[in-house]
């Protein structure tokens, strides 16, 4: 289902009448979540992407059995896969993603990220963030100060919520070229936001649910939506976009003109301009719920079954191919986390592989992962989307070199892979190494602010343009530098 709050804090602005409507009239009137659709603004026009995917596999992929095969290296290092040639003569990856190989031409696969932190929720916070958690090393963290920072969809609703007034700062960092033919300011009709996760937050064993997946200290009304569910279910709906049981629209239409009235009898006493603004907000809501394309969106049973089953009728191959569809409809950024079911097992769950790494990673990881990715690409490109598409596949970290007593690996953030494909991007390349066993740098070291820079960069915005937080005071987008070899 379609979360209205994440743990973490709230700005203390006092308790208003929107807020005593969302808490009691709306949920009575059957509208639930209205208060998600302030932030939804425009695209960009000026940027090669106009729209991304971030397919982000939780628990860390590790680098040797996936982007970075060290088949030189001793056993215990390089595991029990071996590489296989791509689509790109001397670019090898490993032989679990044969789906994958032959669209390596469209990867460019960064080799060399580093967070230099080794547990789950401090770095994750960092990779979604682009600033680092203070400190570092720290597991089971919740959001909240000072790790409050905006993660990057977050940053794309605020930066395109402002447009124009958003002060950009001087930078040697050019711009990226406009897509021919493409002008103007699209609107969003189809009501979504721009941006969105799915089908589930991130959280580890204890319930602990990671900084950095929300608006921080910018506020809720800066979120990506959360949309909750399990895509490959059979029946599968988001219950927000479906009229409750017994209202029709003629009576959904009665209710609408009675939140009319209501407004009326408040708007005398409310001089602030809050009013006006909410009965905006209310009216999207409403053409949520009546809206054909807006649901459309979430319904995957308009897909023919030979397209779901090239996915992979996965929670996560779904989840991918929905986030396909959210950003035909519009959505600007669409974030994908692994998808941890209640029978992930707790010594190694999603991609945590501490025990048994081989065998879970042929038989339930790499398989959905590899089918559900290369499909992405190939039904990107198909429709022409993938060039004005930013594909980002990353995580929070990756493995150790070494295999552990339980034939497994463990955390390890001073080097690991991220994929990128599409929106500009220059495919068929490796772009910086990691040394001969795959635990440092050894060169073209990228960190998280610099993936945050880069994906801000595609998608049309200066990665040094200013935002500002509840204070006023003028913040940088990103601190990171942009990834120019491999654009």
């Amino acid at each position: 289902m379609l979360s209205l709050r994440d743990t973490g804090p709230r700005l203390c602005d006092g308790i208003s009448r929107r807020e005593m409507l969302r808490v009691g009239g709306l949920t009575a009137l059957g509208l639930s979540w209205p208060q998600l659709l302030r932030a939804a603004a425009v695209r960009p026009t000026d940027g090669r992407a106009r729209s991304c995917i971030l397919l982000f596999l939780m628990g860390g992929p590790p680098q040797h059995s996936t982007w970075d095969p060290k088949p030189h290296a001793p056993a215990e290092i390089r595991g029990e896969f071996s590489p296989i040639g791509t689509a790109v003569p001397g670019l090898q990856i490993c032989e679990l993603l044969p789906h994958t190989a032959p669209h390596v031409d469209k990867l460019a696969l960064l080799r060399a990220v580093s967070t230099g932190d080794n547990a789950h929720s401090s770095s994750g916070y960092y990779m979604l963030t682009g600033v680092p958690h203070q400190p570092m090393n720290v597991e089971n963290a919740n959001p909240g100060p000072p790790n409050d920072w905006p993660n990057v969809g977050s940053l794309v609703r605020q930066l395109r919520k402002e447009g124009r007034s958003a002060t950009v700062g001087r930078s040697s960092t050019p711009s990226p070229s406009p897509i021919p033919g493409r002008s103007g300011t699209p609107s969003y009709t189809s009501g979504l936001p721009a941006a969105v996760r799915l089908p589930c937050h991130i959280f580890n064993t204890d319930g602990s649910v990671w900084p950095g997946q929300d608006a921080g200290f910018l506020g809720r009304s800066i979120d990506p939506w959360l949309f909750r569910g399990e895509p490959a279910s059979p029946g599968f709906q988001i219950p927000e976009f479906t009229m409750p049981a017994g209202v029709s629209a003629e009576r959904l239409g009665n209710r609408q003109h009675l939140l009319g009235r209501l407004d009326g009898t408040f708007a005398d006493a409310d001089r602030t301009g809050v009013v006006g603004q909410y009965d905006s907000v209310t009216r999207q809501a409403f053409d949520l719920l009546r809206g054909e394309r807006s649901r459309a969106a979430f319904n995957l049973e308009r897909e023919p079954d030979a397209v779901r089953d090239r996915y992979g009728r996965t929670q996560f191959g779904q989840s991918v191919l929905l986030a396909r569809r959210l950003v035909e409809a519009g959505v600007s950024l669409v974030q994908v986390n692994w998808f941890r079911g209640p029978d992930e097992p707790s010594d190694a769950p999603c991609w945590d592989s501490h025990v048994n790494e081989g065998q879970r990673l042929k038989t339930v990881l790499a398989p959905a992962f590899d089918q559900a990715f290369a499909a992405l690409l190939e039904d990107l490109e198909q429709r022409g989307l993938l060039g004005e598409t930013l594909v980002v596949c990353s995580a929070e970290f990756g493995r150790t070199p070494r295999m552990n007593a339980r034939a497994g690996r463990d955390h390890w953030g001073p080097v690991f892979s991220v994929a990128l494909a599409g929106g500009g991007v220059r495919g068929g390349q490796a772009h910086g190494a990691s040394d001969g066993i795959g635990a440092q740098p050894h060169s073209g070291r990228v960190a998280p602010e610099d993936l945050t820079a880069t994906i801000l960069h595609c998608l049309g915005h200066d990665p040094q343009a200013e935002y500002h937080d509840p204070l006023g005071r003028p913040l940088p987008a990103s601190r990171g530098e942009v990834i120019h070899a491999v654009l």
